[in-house]
C-alpha cells in the first residue's frame, strides 16, 4: 500500500487508519461495493477499507476534511459520471466519524448506510439502495434510479429522483420536500419536534404518492393529480373534482403546518396512522406494506370513473389552487 505522505494514502488493500485529530468533513465517492457511515459522540475518526479492485483507493487529509473517493470520481457532476476506462472497481468503505461532522455520500452501483448523523448529510447516488436512520441534521439526496430508506429522521429532509423510490418511517422533520419523476413516495409520518409546524411538499409525474399521517395531524391539505386516482382516510378532507381532475382539501386540527402534494398521471393517498395504544392492526408496526398498498390501489370510488364524464358532486368547493 503505497503512502504518498503523512496525509494521503493509496488503498490496494484491506486496511484500517485512526484519526485522532479532529474531522469536521467527510466526502466518500466509490463505484460499487458498500459504503457504511456511523455518527459517534467519540472525537476520534476510524477508517476501515475492506475488499478493494481495481484502481486503488485514494485517501486523503485536507486540513478537517477527511477524502476517501477515486480521483477520477468528483463530485461535480456526480450523477453524469461515466468510467470510461471500463476497469472493475469495487471498495468496502466503513467509517466511524463524529456525528456533528458534515457528511457528502456519493455512490454509483453501491449500496450505502448512514446511521447517527447530527450534522449536514449529502447523498447522491445513480442506482443501488441508500438508507439513512436516525439522522437530527438536515438531508439532501439525489438519485438516478437508486432507492432511498430513511427511518426516525427528525431534521428537514430534500428528495430528488428520476426512477428511484423513496420510503419514509417515523419521520418528524418539519420539513419535507421532495421530487420524482416516475419513482414512487411512500412517507409515514409522525408529529413534528414541538414547536415546529411541518411544511411537506411533494412533486412527481407518473410515481404513486402516499403519505400516512398522525391521527392528530395539524395541516393545511391541498393535494391533486390529473390522472391518477385519490383517496383520504380523513372525514375533515372533502375530495372532489372532475374527469382529468381530482384533488383533496381541507385542514386537519388547527391547520398550522402545510402538506401539498402534485402529481400528473400516478395516484394519491392519504392514510390516517393509528394511535399508538397496542390496537393497531397493522401486521407490519412500520406501516410499509398497508401504506404501499393504498398506493397502488387506493380506495374503491377514488379518481376516474368507469364512465367517460364523472358527474359533478353537488355542493363540492372549489379545488385547491397553487398547486
Amino acid at each position: 500500500m503505497p503512502v504518498l505522505d503523512d496525509r494521503s494514502w493509496q488503498i490496494t488493500e484491506p486496511r484500517r487508519i485512526d484519526f485522532d485529530d479532529p474531522v469536521t468533513e467527510l466526502d466518500v465517492r466509490v463505484v460499487s461495493g458498500t459504503v457504511n457511515v456511523v455518527g459517534t459522540d467519540e472525537p476520534v475518526t476510524r477508517l476501515e477499507i475492506g475488499k478493494v479492485e481495481g484502481p486503488p483507493l485514494h485517501v486523503r487529509r485536507e486540513g478537517g476534511r477527511l477524502v476517501v473517493a477515486y480521483d477520477d470520481l468528483p463530485w461535480r457532476g456526480f450523477l453524469n459520471w461515466l468510467d470510461r476506462t471500463r476497469r472493475r472497481r469495487e471498495a468496502e468503505v466503513s467509517v466511524r466519524v463524529p456525528a456533528d461532522v458534515t457528511l457528502s455520500v456519493g455512490v454509483v452501483t453501491a449500496g450505502a448506510v448512514v446511521t447517527g448523523m447530527r450534522g449536514t448529510t449529502t447523498v447522491a447516488g445513480v442506482s443501488g439502495t441508500t438508507t439513512l436512520v436516525g439522522l437530527s441534521g438536515p438531508v439532501q439526496a439525489e438519485t438516478v434510479s437508486g432507492d432511498v430508506e430513511t427511518r426516525l429522521l427528525s431534521g428537514p429532509l430534500r428528495f430528488s429522483t428520476v426512477s428511484g423510490d423513496l420510503t419514509c418511517i417515523d419521520g418528524t422533520g418539519g420539513e419535507i420536500k421532495a421530487d420524482s419523476v416516475s419513482g414512487a413516495m411512500i412517507l409515514d409520518l409522525g408529529a413534528p419536534r414541538a414547536g415546529e409546524a411541518a411544511d411537506i411538499r411533494l412533486s412527481s409525474v407518473s410515481g404513486e404518492v402516499a403519505v400516512r399521517l398522525p391521527d392528530d395531524a395539524d395541516l393545511t391539505v391541498e393535494a391533486r393529480t390529473t390522472g391518477g386516482a385519490v383517496s383520504s382516510a380523513f372525514d375533515e378532507l372533502t375530495t372532489g373534482g372532475g374527469w382529468g381532475d381530482h384533488w383533496v382539501a381541507g385542514t386537519l386540527g388547527a391547520g398550522r403546518g402545510t402538506l401539498r402534494a402534485g402529481n400528473v398521471t400516478g395516484g394519491l393517498a392519504l392514510l390516517r396512522r393509528p394511535l399508538r395504544d397496542g390496537t393497531d392492526p397493522d401486521p407490519h408496526p412500520d406501516g410499509t406494506a398497508t401504506v404501499a398498498a393504498h398506493a397502488a390501489d387506493p380506495a374503491p370510488g377514488a379518481g376516474p370513473s368507469s364512465g367517460p364524464h364523472p358527474p359533478e358532486t353537488p355542493g363540492n368547493p372549489d379545488p385547491p389552487k397553487g398547486l
